[in-house]
């Protein structure tokens, strides 16, 4: 199986990174150093290209060095089984961030085909038992691993929606207004509804089918509606129906932007929301390591993963069984902790970077 790759990374002004150049093989990379040193800052900008805001959600602006700063930049060299990229994405002050790929200027949305990439950070450790929005961007990110034409469709869905409850909000009754924009949404939306069951699906068999340490989760697709209506002409219908009572709520009610994730502990028939802390914990690395097991069966190649502080929430003997996993997937995994040690049972199978802080910026000294 080939490894899906950043064989080289470059940072410009970036948060805590003043200037970086490293280049790396395909194993796993252990990230350590101490708090606030910059560890999730440099896996933050390995998560940049990939499309969205990154895993922190941060805009353009936040991410400079300092605010007096004239921009940023992140360049790489991505391997993997569709040959060799070169990705190039920054945002000068003031300005929206551009990308390019192969010298090529290219919408955020085509990062999706050149690197499939997942992550898991601390504050998706509440995932089940906070609001849906965060499900959803979670549910959308693995769908989008899948099929990266699915950000393509939620960008297309929102952006008709937000004209639809501007009309909402102005009172405007006039159905001709709507029509248009109902179409859009329900051509978007039908799609979107398809990508995430899929993605589900594919999830789930792969769970199933491989061993594992970590607990297995069934999951479901949850909607505030008697059905999901995963065809177009149904959601249609149901927005046109729905206008009255939307316009009097000021927003659109019904819709793919309103579903939710479920999951439920399979070993004991409890719903993740009632479990442990630890157990929680351990389904979202399940379902993140079921995800990289499909997709490596699909395209060839394990996607990158991003794990900001996993081993410290994990006991020695279940710290150890996620490394075999990771090194059995070949996938090119970036982990975070405060310390080599909790990095010992990877022995030589992964490459160290040991970050420190120096008069305000980040220091990464490559051991090994």
């Amino acid at each position: 199986m080939a490894t899906l790759a950043v064989t080289q990374l470059q940072l410009s002004h970036f948060r805590s990174h003043r200037r970086l150049s490293l280049e790396l093989g395909g194993r796993p990379v252990a990230v350590y150093g101490p708090n606030g040193a910059g560890k999730t800052n440099l896996i933050e900008a390995v998560s940049l290209l990939s499309p969205g805001r990154g895993l922190r959600r941060a805009s353009a602006d936040e991410l400079s060095r300092r605010p007096e700063a004239l921009g940023w930049r992140i360049g790489a060299t991505v391997t993997g089984p569709g040959g060799l990229h070169e990705i190039d994405t920054r945002a000068e002050a003031g300005r929206p961030r551009e990308t390019r790929i192969d010298g090529k200027a290219m919408p955020q949305v085509a990062l999706g085909r050149v690197v499939r990439m997942l992550w898991l950070v601390p504050s998706m450790d509440r995932l089940w038992i906070e609001g849906a929005d965060g499900r959803r961007r979670f549910w959308d990110r693995m769908t989008m691993s899948f099929d990266p034409d699915h950000g393509e469709a939620v960008l297309a869905y929102e952006k008709a929606m937000r004209e639809r409850n501007r009309l909402l909000k102005d009172m405007v009754r006039d159905p001709a207004w709507y029509g248009a924009l109902e179409a859009q949404m329900a051509d978007s939306g039908a799609r979107i509804v398809a990508a995430r069951q899929a993605a589900l699906q594919r999830v789930m068999a792969a769970q199933e089918a491989a061993p594992t340490d970590f607990p297995i989760s069934a999951l479901s697709a949850l909607s505030p509606e008697d059905d999901p209506a995963d065809r177009s002409e149904d959601l249609a219908d149901r927005l046109a129906r729905g206008r009255a009572r939307d316009m009097a709520a000021g927003r659109t009610l019904s819709g793919p932007h309103r579903a939710d994730l479920g999951a439920v502990f399979t070993a004991k028939g409890v719903p993740a929301a009632q479990c442990s802390t630890g157990e929680q914990k351990a389904l979202l690395i399940s379902l993140i390591l079921a995800n990289a097991r499909a997709l490596a069966e699909d395209t060839g190649a394990a996607p990158v993963l991003l794990l900001d502080e996993v081993a410290a929430h994990l006991d020695e003997g279940r710290r150890a069984a996620l490394f075999d996993e990771l090194c059995a997937l070949k996938a090119q995994t970036w982990m975070t902790g405060t310390g080599a040690d909790l990095f010992t049972d990877l022995r030589d199978r992964a490459e160290r970077l040991e970050v420190t802080e120096r008069g305000g910026e980040s220091v990464v000294t490559r051991h090994g």
